[in-house]
């Protein structure tokens, strides 16, 4: 027996150290993709004027995100240093340190906007130490990619790859200078794709683990074959510093961006004009679908290609010439990629039926403030209702300063199922289980014939955004 225990355990020893390197031949060597590939990554560094310099100086921010509680930070921004005296202070120029990639020998470069925003000069350092100056050629703030170029030739470039060949768990690599060390290495794995983060409609972010740190702002994201996948951009973080969380801006997005920007000096796409919230569960069984998914249209902008194409309130829009829309923010992915003047195949959910519309999207516009509906008030009639609010007819200056034709004004709110919604006084709500409300008496025939115990949908605008809530009404 203990010959037979002898020999067992000398087996399972012997196994553990053939194992062992094999094992470990399943971990990655970069060094050959490194070696190759580092020429073409450049630290960029910018300079302001310093009356520039001193109006951002202490700007930085890290904004709330709601819904989440950690803190989204566009972290490689740097808080400029304090100047030590006024004589110094009226003669300092404030810095910033980040990272690009040659993406052609005679000297176009790929970075973040961020990183060279308001910059009057720009230094682009190879990584054989000698500097140059750079032009600035454009940038897309909707992406946070910018074009450079400085002036060579026979430079050593990267080889673009294709962010949609990734797959969640791949390995990939950073290259770039966290905190001004130039060419560091930090690598990891693919956490997911497609990713929709606040406030960036445009861009379907790589997520990774891999390390990134204030400078690697606007470096590569390489595969294993030694391809630029995704330029890195953003982290998510609670300290400020890496957390693993970090996102890429996909190589597809970022050269559609370049190419534009290098032949007109600006970007165009499509853009259909309106304004969308998420699906869940009870929106979905409101709407008669079998699952949350798609995008609910809240507001069409007046003669936006939606306006022209058909779409109507309450549509939820399940696809797009073939492409499914599973969450909200993959409707702005999929219309964005779009050229102005391209026809858009609209699978839409409509009185709980499919229909499939074609829509031309136009070109989207510039940044423009939210409307803003200011404080409403009437002295229409007013009726109180099972939902625990009365209401009154919008005047004819109301409807005009909100722009709309149709639509009642919430005057109070009560104990019952609009104050656990959360409705307000000033809110004005204009769909009613999936019907226009045309006026207080139309409001009060259809609140009158409300089901009980199931999911009610109610369009409300308030301040300008509009969205559609939810709620029942108990037995």
């Amino acid at each position: 027996m203990r010959t037979a225990k002898a020999l067992l355990v000398g087996l399972c020893a012997s196994l553990m150290i053939v194992l062992a390197p094999a094992a470990m031949a399943q971990l990655p060597d970069f060094t050959a993709l490194v070696e190759e590939s580092s020429p073409a990554v450049v630290n960029i560094s910018t300079r302001q004027k310093p009356q520039a310099a001193m109006a951002g100086r202490g700007q930085l921010t890290i904004p709330e995100l709601e819904g989440l509680p950690p803190i989204f930070r566009d972290f490689f921004e740097h808080a400029f240093p304090a100047p030590r005296s006024p004589d110094n202070q009226r003669r300092q120029e404030a810095q910033s340190l980040g990272s690009g990639f040659i993406i052609s020998a005679d000297g176009y470069i790929l970075t973040n906007n961020h990183v060279v925003a308001d910059a009057d000069e720009i230094i682009v350092r190879l990584s054989d130490r000698s500097e140059l100056l750079a032009e600035l050629v454009g940038t897309d703030t909707r992406t946070d990619v910018a074009l450079l170029k400085v002036e060579g030739k026979d430079l050593p470039v990267v080889r673009a790859g294709k962010s949609k060949d990734l797959k969640v768990g791949e390995w990939v690599l950073a290259i770039g200078s966290p905190f001004g060390f130039d060419h560091s290495v930090t690598a990891g794995i693919v956490s997911a794709k497609g990713r929709n983060l606040p406030n960036d409609n445009y861009v379907p972010f790589i997520q990774t683990d891999v390390a990134i740190n204030p400078g690697n702002s606007g470096g590569p994201l390489f595969n294993l074959s030694g391809e630029v996948v995704g330029i890195n951009s953003q982290i998510f973080t609670r300290s400020g510093g890496f957390m693993g969380l970090s996102f890429a801006i996909p190589m597809e997005v970022a050269m559609d961006v370049a190419d534009q920007l290098k032949h007109s000096g600006k970007v165009e796409r499509g853009w259909l004009g309106v304004v969308i919230q998420e699906v869940n569960k009870d929106l979905a069984e409101s709407f008669g679908l079998d699952k949350p998914a798609g995008a609910l249209v809240v507001q069409i902008l007046e003669d936006s290609p939606a306006a022209r194409g058909g779409i109507q309130l309450g549509d939820v829009i399940l696809g797009m010439n073939g492409k499914q829309v599973v969450m909200s923010a993959d409707l702005p992915h999929l219309v964005g990629a779009l050229k102005p003047g391209d026809s858009a195949r609209l699978d839409v959910m409509r009185e709980g039926k499919r229909q499939t519309l074609k829509v031309k999207v136009g070109a989207a516009p510039g940044e423009s403030g939210d409307a803003v509906a200011g404080k409403a008030r009437g002295d229409g009639k007013r009726m109180e209702n099972p939902l625990g609010i009365s209401v009154t007819e919008l005047t004819a200056e109301q409807k005009k300063m909100i722009d709309l034709e149709t639509g009642v004004l919430i005057q109070d709110v009560y104990e019952g199922p609009a104050a656990m919604i959360g409705l307000r006084p000033g809110d004005v709500i204009t769909h009613l289980n999936n019907q226009q409300v045309d006026s207080v008496k139309s409001f009060n025939t259809i609140v009158q014939k409300l089901p009980r115990d199931r999911s009610l949908s109610m369009r409300v605008l308030r301040q300008g955004r509009a969205s559609f809530i939810t709620f029942k009404l108990a037995r």
